[in-house]
Order: C-alpha cells, then sequence, then structure tokens
C-alpha cells in the first residue's frame, strides 16, 4: 500500500494537522510515512499544503508532484492541485468554499459541504475533521482508532477536551461520503 496525497487550503483550516495526523496514526499501524508541510510567510489566512505519504514500504522521496489523493479546502487549492491527481486518482472538496469545482472525467470526485456541517456542529475548527473522516471512508489506509490517538498527539493538552467533537467530526465526514 503506497497513498501519496496532498492536503491545501487555506492557513488555519487545519490542513498541517490533518497531515500530522495522517503520520502519527500511519506510524502506530507500523507505516512508512513522510509529512512535508509548505506554507506561506503570512500562515493564517494564506496558503498551506502538506504533501503526506503513508506507505507499507520505504519512502524512496517526499518530494512528488502527482498525487493518488488530493484534499482541498478552498478554491485556490481546487485551481492549484486538480491536475496533480494521478488517473483514477481521488479528489475531495470543500464545496462550501468553491465556486468552480473540479471536472476531471478520469478522476474520482467527492464534494462535501463541510464547512457547513461544521457550522452546523457549532465549530467551524473541526472542517478539518470532516474532511480526513471523508477521506478515510473513500481510502481506509489507517483505522480509526488510530486516528483518534493521532489526534490526541497533534492536539495541545489543553484542547484534549474537543477529543469528541473531534471523534464525532470525523465520524460525521465518514457519513457523508456517497
Amino acid at each position: 500500500m503506497l497513498e501519496e496525497i496532498i492536503i491545501a487550503g487555506f492557513g488555519g483550516q487545519g490542513v498541517l494537522s490533518m497531515g500530522q495526523i495522517l503520520c502519527y496514526s500511519g506510524i502506530m499501524e507500523n507505516k512508512e510515512v513522510s509529512w512535508m508541510p509548505s506554507y506561506g510567510p503570512e500562515m493564517r489566512g494564506g496558503t498551506a499544503n502538506c504533501i503526506t505519504i503513508i506507505s507499507d514500504e520505504k519512502i524512496s522521496s517526499p518530494i512528488i508532484a502527482k498525487f493518488d489523493t488530493v484534499i482541498a479546502l478552498n478554491q485556490p487549492s481546487v485551481d492549484k492541485f486538480e491536475n496533480a491527481v494521478k488517473p483514477n486518482g481521488v479528489f475531495l472538496y470543500d464545496s462550501t468554499n468553491v465556486i468552480k469545482p473540479p471536472t476531471r472525467t478520469d478522476i474520482k470526485i467527492y464534494k462535501l459541504e463541510a464547512s457547513n456541517e461544521a457550522l452546523k456542529m457549532k465549530n467551524t475548527k473541526i472542517l478539518n475533521m470532516i474532511m480526513l473522516g471523508a477521506f478515510l471512508k473513500i481510502r481506509p489506509i489507517i483505522k480509526l482508532e488510530n486516528i483518534i490517538a493521532g489526534l490526541k498527539k497533534v492536539l495541545p493538552e489543553r484542547y484534549h477536551n474537543l477529543l469528541p467533537l473531534n471523534e464525532q467530526a470525523l465520524k460525521k465526514g465518514m457519513e457523508l461520503v456517497n
């Protein structure tokens, strides 16, 4: 198993955290992992992305240009990474924040109204967990219990009271995928 993912959105949307959670969780399952963040100097509000690789074998390089999966949380990310998905790959995006959706016909496209769902759950910061849950439903590369354990490692201890809400968000994302 080899899954090469890029997660992209605005700084502050939890893009880098999603990649970290996947990597910590992958380590718990004895997988090889790579996490390479990229963000502008403006961070919060600017664009951010991270390349995350989960594999059963050694990872030769963290620098790649084509991905099995793109998770896009905003329009600039859709525009920038639509053509970076390998044929037959997955493009998952938050349709709440996208006016011009991806149009490729050689990939599987999943749209989620994740931002709206986060609002319904009364916490916009769980958008990333909704998207991560949806991704795991589409590509079950890591067990949910390990994702939750990985979340505990990434989330600062002062926010551990939000772990149940994050778990609900992961499950909500899984429910939303058709």
